[in-house]
């Protein structure tokens, strides 16, 4: 696809990136197959490659209108589009180029829509005030709406391995370390998640380290279009993280799908800011999902909790995970090896809906997709007997959440086969 760069993007790094981009795309439409929205919606401007024309019309200099925004907010970014094109192209990146373009070249939203997204990126990046609202969302959460309430956790009372406290994280000390990136929302929504991870690294004789200054990866920031304040993030988690890295850290490990991905990209957002690029790459380079790190430690797995046939599971793949970052079969393989049944439901492909804020700024579509997810998942069960889902990012566990059958990281199912061990000992 030949572009003639605008004169206001021909010399800019976002301009030439986008039109390389652009360069790859031969229009086959392979993209429109996989994409979430096009599916519901038929609209071929609510598909990539749809998007994809918009998006040129931008960088050749014609003026965006409020439709070319709204065509480019309903993307959910779950990158399907990047598993299935022949060409390579690296639409992730060009859509958020594009919404960039579009915010400063329409009028601005609605005072609605923008209050919304203020809170959104003012809220969920502050853990102080995240979980103060999680707090008083826990008190009323008997009286809310079921749409509401799914997404206010209960906290568990059940005390793990021993230890008064569920969420105790263990004080040994390794002499391997890594780092942990705590995320915004994860502490106050599911805090066993990161403890959890911590147990089972420990268990494995890694210590699991997190730097105090580290903040939001800032994912919802650059999606949201705040990109200045997302490289604000990432910039303040380089300058914590950098001394111990330093000082021997051998990995940063991820347990939020939607954390890696961004994290992973720090060194093509920051490559052309000279104090940063350098870092940024290694940083970059250092990201692990923790279903990246467990697959190399699975024969030390193996001697804690055994390979004896366990109870299985249906596994959702968070978009993040097998689009974003390209990471496919780890978690179900080293769950299969230690004896859990791994089952995928139908369209294990297709997005479940959450995609970070979107089920905020786009409900219906958020909803639909949700439906038709847990429709399969379901389904998915009653077919294996699993009464239990994991998935390995928040968002998606959050989203799935209902009463009948629960949702869970899959690394708290690991850790549970540890202290099960520990305390039969």
């Amino acid at each position: 696809m030949q572009t003639q760069l605008a004169p206001q993007f021909a010399n800019t790094p976002e301009g030439i990136e986008a039109a390389r981009i652009l360069g790859k795309c031969v229009h086959c439409g392979f993209c429109t197959a996989t994409c979430p929205t096009y599916q519901i919606l038929g609209d071929e401007l609510d598909g990539p490659r749809g998007r994809i024309y918009l998006i040129k019309q931008m960088a050749e200099g014609q003026a965006p209108t409020e439709k070319t925004r709204l065509h480019l907010d309903r993307c959910l970014t779950c990158r399907n589009c990047e598993s299935t094109c022949p060409s390579g192209v690296q639409y992730g990146n060009l859509i958020d180029i594009g919404r960039k373009w579009a915010e400063e070249n329409t009028p601005e939203r609605p005072i609605g829509q923008r209050l919304t997204r203020w809170a959104l990126t003012e809220g969920l990046t502050s853990p102080k005030l995240f979980n103060a609202a999680m707090a008083i969302g826990r008190l009323v959460r008997p009286v809310m709406p079921s749409g509401i309430k799914r997404k206010i956790p209960a906290v568990k009372n059940k005390a793990l391995a021993g230890n008064t406290n569920p969420y105790a994280r263990p004080q040994a000390t390794h002499s391997r370390k890594m780092l942990l990136l705590e995320g915004c929302v994860q502490p106050g929504m599911l805090p066993n998640i990161n403890s959890a991870t911590a147990r089972v690294l420990d268990a494995l004789k890694i210590q699991l380290i997190s730097a105090p200054k580290a903040t939001c990866c800032g994912a919802l920031r650059h999606h949201l279009n705040d990109q200045a304040g997302g490289l604000e993030n990432a910039k303040q988690n380089i300058n914590a993280w950098w001394p111990l890295i330093e000082q021997g850290a051998q990995a940063i490990v991820m347990t939020a799908s939607g954390c890696g991905v961004m994290v992973k990209d720090y060194g093509h957002l920051l490559a052309n800011d000279p104090q940063y690029a350098v870092k940024a790459k290694k940083i970059s380079d250092l990201t692990k999902d923790i279903s990246e790190i467990l697959p190399e430690l699975q024969s030390e797995l193996l001697t804690l909790v055994g390979a004896d046939p366990k109870p299985g599971v249906v596994y959702h793949p968070p978009c993040t995970l097998q689009h974003g970052q390209q990471i496919r079969g780890k978690v179900e393989g080293l769950l299969t090896n230690i004896g859990i049944s791994v089952r995928l439901c139908a369209d294990s492909h297709l997005c479940c809906g959450s995609a970070g804020t979107y089920s905020v700024t786009q409900p219906e579509l958020s909803e639909q997709l949700r439906k038709n997810k847990l429709g399969h998942l379901q389904t998915a069960c009653e077919e294996s007997g699993a009464q239990l889902v994991v998935s390995g990012n928040i968002g998606c566990i959050m989203h799935l959440q209902q009463d009948d059958t629960p949702v869970l990281h899959w690394i708290e199912i690991v850790d549970q086969l540890i202290t099960q061990k520990l305390l039969t000992q």
